[in-house]
């Protein structure tokens, strides 16, 4: 696949980082000569200097013959023209754009990216993406990621084994034989700076990062076997009044009555906007780093404190401050690849990383076959695909049990008609069925080859 990605930023980077790893021909544009590089220090890609919405750069970067333009500057315009001219002097099949202006996005504006208008056929909102994972965080606080599919039926969890852990050391076939009425199924486990796919004759250790997928209604109690059965957050503490830290206080205002929450921004007009925009939530000025802000903020008190300003050093300073004045958990904003562990070290509990948000949501277009949803998980070791079968698909006809799966990847949910089923060694995938599955990032393009069409179908 040939792809002009416009924009070099963290993002942008991360998107030409996974599309050049997977031998995909990539062109990345970028005005900073200093962004494009490093890109093209680092990657496979050919890099170009210049406006990527302008005609002639984007022609230099071989628009004409591109299967895909991804637009993910730090400009909503820039992207949205560039789609606009990528539509209407190249005839790009597939144009995304990274939007994050909210006004843009609102209901009665929806015919705005329509063919007749703006072009572009998927539009991805960073702030409300990483908004919505907050909030599930929030209502599942013994998770560390959480993602859904299928309508939110089915929801993939990563969950951390501490040291009481009440399934350590128990072969997973064993899970079954305690809880035979449980909808769950380990996909993934890390462990000691590795991703791998467990057998069944394999035991979670004290440490691991186990990744289960299963039925919505069954999540809070796998969280309970996993000795997490924390109450959802009611008192919150925000750090940062931008585009997440106010969708996050608007939407808890609207979805949970009960939940009191508390802003702390430093800039004094945007407080005073969004303490404008806000009802029942409490808007403090200040830096998330003052000790007595956030004693004001009561934080202390707080079930949670979330840090979502746009320096990721302030995130991470800001929720262990918050810790020792005895928030109870901490999630944090983290753009740089390289923080995650960092952080993990320290003791917060949970984060959410807008560049592997906002990836994820690409590769659903990228990826071929009927594939229906895709998440990246633990950086790009691995990810769990939705996907549809097909009458051609060598997965379908057959027990699992009979079936040549490959290591690296494992089945966690088979949905038909609206019914989600446990996957076992006697469970036979008809045509249309969707399958949630967790695949190692080398296997991923075989799973794909699971779920395309065959050239014999015709």
């Amino acid at each position: 696949m040939k792809v002009v990605i416009c924009g070099a930023g963290q993002v942008g980077f991360g998107i030409a980082e996974r599309l050049a790893a997977e031998q995909n021909d990539v062109s990345i544009i970028d005005t900073s000569p200093r962004l494009i590089q490093a890109v093209t220090d680092t990657l496979d890609v050919r890099g170009f200097v210049g406006h990527g919405s302008h005609p002639d750069v984007l022609a230099r970067a071989g628009l004409e013959a591109a299967d895909m333009l991804i637009a993910v500057t730090l400009h909503d315009e820039v992207n949205m023209i560039a789609c606009q001219v990528g539509h209407a002097l190249f005839d790009v099949p597939t144009k995304i754009a990274r939007v994050r202006a909210q006004s843009y996005l609102q209901g009665h504006w929806r015919d705005l990216f329509s063919r007749d208008h703006l072009p572009i056929d998927v539009v991805i909102s960073p702030e409300l993406e990483v908004g919505e994972m907050v909030l599930r965080r929030l209502s599942l606080p013994g998770a560390v990621d959480t993602v859904s599919f299928n309508d939110s039926q089915v929801v993939v969890v990563g969950v951390r084994c501490q040291e009481d852990c009440p399934v350590l050391d128990t072969p997973l076939r064993q899970l079954t034989d305690l809880f035979p009425d449980l909808r769950a199924v380990v996909v993934a486990v890390y462990r000691n700076g590795k991703t791998f796919v467990p057998r069944s004759t394999d035991s979670l250790l004290a440490g691991d990062l186990a990744y289960f997928v299963a039925h919505t209604d069954q999540v809070s109690r796998t969280l309970s076997i996993f000795g997490h059965d924390e109450p959802p957050a009611q008192r919150i503490v925000i750090g940062g009044g931008g585009n997440i830290g106010l969708y996050v206080a608007r939407e808890l205002e609207r979805r949970n009555p009960k939940a009191r929450v508390k802003i702390i921004e430093e800039n004094i007009g945007r407080a005073e906007e969004i303490a404008q925009q806000l009802t029942r939530t409490v808007v403090l000025r200040g830096s998330a780093l003052d000790r007595a802000i956030l004693e004001e903020a009561a934080v202390g008190d707080a079930d949670t404190m979330i840090a979502v300003t746009n320096d990721d050093r302030v995130n991470i300073l800001s929720c262990l401050l918050s810790r020792e004045l005895g928030a109870k958990r901490m999630l944090s904003l983290l753009n740089d690849p390289a923080y995650p562990a960092f952080a993990r070290g320290l003791g917060i509990d949970a984060y959410v990383n807008p560049r592997q948000i906002t990836v994820s949501k690409i590769l659903q277009y990228v990826r071929k076959g009927r594939i229906r949803g895709v998440h990246s998980l633990l950086n790009g070791a691995g990810e769990v695909i939705e996907a549809e079968a097909l009458e051609t698909s060598p997965l379908v006809g057959k027990p699992l049990r009979q079936l040549d799966l490959f290591d690296g990847m494992r089945i966690g949910a088979v949905i038909r008609g609206g019914r989600v089923m446990l996957p076992r060694g006697d469970t036979v995938i008809q045509a249309r069925d969707r399958v949630v599955m967790f695949a190692l990032a080398d296997k991923v393009k075989r799973v794909e080859q699971l779920f395309r069409v065959s050239l014999e179908f015709f």
